[in-house]
């Protein structure tokens, strides 16, 4: 008994889901293809987006760790296979140590403009459908509406004011399609956005935290040294009296 009504109420909601995106018109098709396509990236983004994958905690407690001017050889071997993209700012500053802090902070922050990039792939995705799919569905709407009042003009003037209301009714589907397409994508897009600039400052804050750390006590004077050229001896000519 209890399966027989849930067979039929699984087909009434069904058969009006589709009565719904039938009336809708031509248009419901691409808010369709833009439905797909906004929770497909909201997926991906969401499992690329989790902490683990961006800030992998064994390296954070191994920054933390480190004490000013010790050896960062265990970090070196954490980072050396990780794929994260704390792991690849990491290894940018361990590869740039011998050079003066301010070509490492450079690099550093290049690696991580880069990974900022990374981080975003797929974001301007779900900003172009929250832009485009009410605007979909506002011209699915309004090309509903011109259908029904052409054919209101080629009956004369003799349709039925039911008809017509119904007729308008229908027209807005797309319109209703459209924007339940783009809120939820619109608080898709903010959440993950707003989560890439939150990691993007720990993640800072962790890398400077580490190059403090290991350029703890050494001045620029030794850079200084070490990249002059040695002085060649040159004779100087004794004046003849």
């Amino acid at each position: 008994m209890i399966t027989a009504w849930i067979i039929a109420e699984t087909t009434g909601i069904v058969n009006t889901v589709l009565g719904f995106f039938a009336r809708g018109g031509l248009f419901m098709w691409p808010l369709l293809a833009c439905s797909i396509v906004s929770v497909t990236t909201m997926i991906l983004r969401g499992l690329a987006l989790k902490r683990k994958q961006v800030m992998p905690p064994a390296i954070e407690e191994e920054i933390e760790r480190l004490a000013p001017g010790e050896s960062p050889e265990r970090l070196s071997r954490l980072v050396h296979y990780d794929r994260s993209s704390l792991a690849r700012v990491v290894r940018v500053a361990l590869q740039h140590l011998r050079a003066p802090r301010s070509e490492n902070v450079e690099a550093v922050q290049t690696r991580a403009r880069h990974e900022m990039v990374r981080l975003e792939r797929g974001l301007i995705v779900l900003e172009v459908i929250v832009g485009i799919a009410p605007l979909l569905g506002l011209i699915g709407a309004v090309s509903g509406l011109v259908h029904v009042f052409s054919h209101l003009g080629l009956s004369g003037g003799t349709s039925d004011t039911r008809q017509i209301a119904l007729g308008i009714a229908e027209a807005l589907n797309a319109t209703v399609f459209g924007l339940s397409i783009a809120v939820p994508t619109l608080i898709g897009f903010t959440y993950f956005s707003r989560k890439v600039e939150v990691m993007s400052v720990e993640m800072e804050t962790l890398v400077v935290e580490l190059i403090n750390k290991l350029y703890y006590g050494r001045s620029s004077r030794e850079f200084e040294t070490a990249k002059a050229p040695p002085t060649a001896g040159v004779s100087i000519p004794t004046p003849v009296a």
